[in-house]
């Protein structure tokens, strides 16, 4: 598909976000991390994860930037998508309970994809991320891969594509990314992204 140059309406009911694919193709090379983190922090595989604690999750970290993918697809297909070989969990753990998500996925050979990637908003800007970022590189690259890829979109967190670059990620590509908005099926609350306008169609008003 492609689009005439100048502005390009949004039907109602829709949400629209230009989504850029980062990739990283070099491994680490450093053998320690710069960060330490906080006390009470740990990255750790989680094996198993439970269909609830996981969805719970994924609504903590990503409510605010719309991180409908996964969720619409229901219980049956999340919990077989979790629980399959080539999806790999992390989370960052504070005092036991855990505030940051890291999914990678595998199934593409040579390749992982970072699914999904964030903290909660309380951890938000104390260098928890960076904490995160460090650790999953290093444990993505200790599978055989050649090739670390992720996308973000302009309705994640503003600073979210300076990290990225920081990590050691070049954008390669950029997409229009067009979905119906998840606030109005019903999927977050109307309140969530309040950054993101909501543009309900007459009968969804």
């Amino acid at each position: 598909m492609s689009l005439p140059d100048g502005f390009t309406d949004i039907p109602p009911g829709k949400i629209a976000a230009i989504a850029t694919i980062l990739e990283r193709c070099e491994p680490p090379t450093a053998r320690t991390f710069t960060s330490d983190g906080r006390p009470g922090w740990r990255f750790e595989r989680t094996e198993n994860p439970d269909l609830d604690w996981y969805t719970r999750l994924l609504r903590r970290v990503g409510t605010n930037h719309l991180w409908y993918q996964r969720l619409i697809l229901g219980p049956e297909a999340i919990a077989a998508k979790i629980a399959a070989p080539a999806t790999v969990i992390h989370a960052l753990l504070v005092d036991g309970e855990a505030e940051g998500i890291a999914e990678l996925d595998l199934s593409e050979p040579g390749a992982a994809e970072l699914v999904y990637f964030g903290v909660t908003p309380d951890l938000a800007g104390q260098g928890a991320a960076h904490f995160m970022m460090e650790r999953l590189i290093a444990s993505a690259f200790a599978h055989p891969i050649k090739r670390l890829w992720l996308h973000t979109n302009t309705i994640d967190h503003p600073r979210a594509m300076a990290f990225y670059r920081r990590a050691g990620f070049t954008p390669v590509r950029q997409m229009l990314e067009l979905a119906d908005d998840p606030r109005l099926t019903g999927l977050f609350p109307r309140d969530a992204a309040p950054q993101v306008p909501l543009f309900p169609r007459p009968e969804e008003l």
